[in-house]
């Protein structure tokens, strides 16, 4: 049993008890892909069914608790506190996700909520946004904003006290859910982005923070979301929902075994994390020895010695992705395969690339280049082998950018429009969403935007910023969408050699990851250096960069078993 749950007792005893598989494995279950995030949901799905406590027959049964809640709103009418509600309609059978436990009872949730108000602020307030919540752990930050009346947004209208629950309505998938804990200083007030619930007597804010943050009530909510980039469910549609009300002494034993096993989650993830942290200082710190070596020769020295940890270095898909980053680091700089000084050098190479510009410039095939700047020393990034050359992007590819189709051109079958969705994540060509245009219209208006196999493509704008594409055969006839550039590679330069580049250039240049967004200058993109091999030497470094990501990939799809092995493991604890 994990030392972090034995720490926990005497609960722990009862848990054991309660659910073996579940709380003897937790520490396997929580070790699967997800294993964490995946625990918290089990336990509040658990916790609202009924299923994490036993049930006392002696606590009095939450239909005696809604007879106390209706007199309370009616006292509470009758005095002018809160409004009317309108007419609820009965709960059918086909809302009630699950079967209850003896002493519960469903109701929705304007019969045990109500409002505060709202209005505009008329002095300095303590103002709770969206961004202001915790999603993972359903907390209102410790800091909020203070704001003068004056300086409040138009979206700052909703009032709360302690104990009031705000649900945010907008990407309710996001779960920015949580309880006002405590009495603010300037009074609090919620954005209209939230719909309020302030609990009356004998129901726990806590405990419905659980059920709201819960896997039934999740499904619920994303069932009447509508949107597709921003979905949101409305108030009226928010509050037919429905809560699992247990009796208001279980309510209590509920929350504290929630949050007792959710302290126990906290310790596994921060303890991973830690483990995470480690990993990856020891493996940036092997690797870098890798990509500071100055000649092949050093390199495969200081491969052998890491070599032999690599069972334990690369057991985790993140660190083979490093792994993949380092090995592109070392064939642009020139480490991976040796120099052959009978090689003819890149001076060459370069020489005929200007020669064939000039006679296609003369032919009226391309255009003449813009005048780039000359390299200096200090944009050099490291040093060259011998026999390369630096060269800017713009001496060795041209850039011709794609055009902007209007959706009311589009057909069912034709000429393809090649878009931004059509380049998976990996760089191969997705056309499980195609979009297409009249086929005389691509070979007349649109000729100039025709895409041939193997031209280069570059995401330049958005989130998919950076991503890069091979045009192969199943894609023609086709033509090229806006936002992305189409890169002409000279004929004495290897393309896959380039696509590397530009791997490189994107993500250690620019800086470009996944989560970055904005847009790509061209003239900034046409100056980035490439260092330039021989033409045989790049045809070496593709074959070498093949054969070890070939390696790479078969090395993801055992850890990917391994890990679908551990979920079924831990799939089945979970259910046993």
């Amino acid at each position: 049993m994990s030392a972090v749950l034995t720490a926990q007792e005497p609960s722990a005893k009862y848990l054991v008890n309660l659910q073996p598989p579940l709380v003897r494995h937790f520490d396997l279950i929580a070790q699967a892909p997800g294993g964490v995030a995946r625990l918290r949901e089990l336990i509040l799905t658990l916790a609202v069914q009924g299923k994490l406590v036993p049930q006392d027959p002696s606590d009095e049964p939450a239909s005696e608790l809604l007879k106390k809640i209706r007199a309370e709103k009616d006292r509470l009418i009758a005095e002018g506190k809160i409004k009317r509600d309108k007419p609820l309609a009965e709960i059918t059978d086909e809302e009630k996700p699950f079967d209850l436990p003896t002493g519960w009872e469903w109701a929705r949730i304007p019969e045990i909520t109500h409002g505060l108000g709202q209005g505009e602020p008329t002095a300095s307030f303590s103002y709770i946004d969206v961004a202001a919540i915790d999603n993972a752990k359903g907390r209102i930050a410790l800091e909020v904003q203070v704001l003068e009346a004056s300086d409040a947004p138009s979206r700052a209208r909703k009032n709360v006290a302690q104990g009031t629950v705000i649900y945010s309505t907008v990407r309710p998938y996001l779960k920015n859910i949580a309880v006002v804990e405590y009495e603010y200083v300037p009074r609090a007030i919620a954005s209209t982005a939230f719909a309020v619930m302030h609990p009356h007597t004998g129901v726990l804010s806590k405990y419905l923070l659980h059920y709201l943050r819960s896997e039934p009530f999740t499904e619920f909510v994303n069932s009447k979301a509508v949107g597709v980039a921003y979905p949101a469910i409305n108030d009226a549609n928010f509050f037919q929902g429905v809560i699992a009300l247990p009796p208001a002494a279980e309510q209590s034993r509920i929350v504290t075994r929630v949050e007792e096993l959710m302290q126990l989650c906290d310790a596994l993830e921060a303890s991973g994390q830690l483990e995470a942290q480690q990993h990856a200082q020891l493996l940036g710190t092997l690797l870098a020895t890798l990509t500071q070596s100055e000649t092949p020769e050093a390199l495969a020295d200081n491969w052998q010695r890491i070599a032999t940890h690599f069972d334990v270095l690369l057991d985790r898909p993140e660190a083979v992705d490093a792994l993949e980053q380092t090995i592109l680091q070392l064939a642009v700089r020139g480490l991976l395969v040796p120099q052959d000084p009978t090689d003819e050098p890149a001076s060459v190479l370069l020489q005929k690339i200007r020669t064939e510009k000039d006679h296609l410039i003369a032919q009226g095939k391309i255009k003449r280049d813009k005048l780039l700047p000359p390299i200096t020393d200090e944009e050099k990034p490291f040093e060259l082998p011998q026999g390369w050359e630096w060269a800017m992007v713009g001496h060795i590819a041209e850039t011709n950018t794609g055009f902007a189709f209007k959706s009311s051109e589009y057909k069912s079958e034709g000429t393809l429009v090649f878009r931004v969705t059509n380049i998976r994540p990996d760089g191969s060509v997705d056309l499980s969403d195609s979009k297409f245009i009249d086929p005389i219209s691509a070979e007349s208006t649109y000729k100039g935007f025709k895409l041939q196999a193997g031209d280069v493509l570059l995401v330049m704008v958005g989130g998919s910023l950076g991503k890069i594409g091979v045009v192969d055969e199943k894609c023609l006839p086709a033509v090229l969408n806006q936002n992305m550039w189409k890169i002409v590679i000279n004929k004495n330069v290897d393309r896959q050699f380039f696509v590397l580049c530009m791997r490189y250039i994107n993500r250690y240049q620019l800086k470009v990851t996944s989560s970055t967004h904005g847009h790509l200058a061209q003239g900034e993109y046409l100056q980035k250096l490439v260092g330039l091999p021989p033409y045989v030497e790049q045809i070496r470094i593709v074959n070498r960069v093949n054969e070890l990501s070939s390696l790479c990939a078969d090395l993801r799809q055992r850890l990917a078993a391994g890990q679908a092995v551990q979920s079924h493991l831990a799939d089945a604890l979970v259910t046993g």
